[in-house]
């Protein structure tokens, strides 16, 4: 896994980096059911997630992706085939978005189709 952090950027405030796998097809976590995040993921009290709930899964990798401090943090709780379809709908961080999007261009695609929709 890859990091990229905001070192080195002026005027902005230092965060962990952000993980980036090195391929997508590692990313084989849960696609349905409940997920419990562990509190290093996600420490708001309520870690519980129904991946069969639309807006409870996109929160849930919202908070991975962000929050992820391992690579076995993004294949354990991440899909390729779900972040695929969540892509153009998960609220992240710019510098985050680059990152996935260099490393992963069909990311790019997905998010080029859906803004000029």
């Amino acid at each position: 896994m890859d990091t990229v952090g905001s070192q080195g950027i002026p005027g902005s405030h230092y965060r962990p980096p952000y993980g980036v796998p090195k391929r997508l097809d590692l990313l084989r976590g849960p696609s349905s059911g409940t997920v419990h995040l562990p509190s290093h993921l996600d420490w708001s009290g309520n870690a519980v997630y129904d991946l069969d709930a639309p807006g409870r899964v996109v929160d849930l990798y919202r908070a991975v992706l962000i929050e992820a401090a391992t690579p076995q943090d993004l294949y354990a709780y991440l899909d390729e085939k779900v972040l695929g379809r969540l892509w153009a709908l998960l609220c992240r961080p710019a510098q985050l978005r680059k990152a996935w999007e260099q490393r992963f261009p069909v990311l790019a695609e997905i998010s080029h189709i859906t803004a000029t929709a």
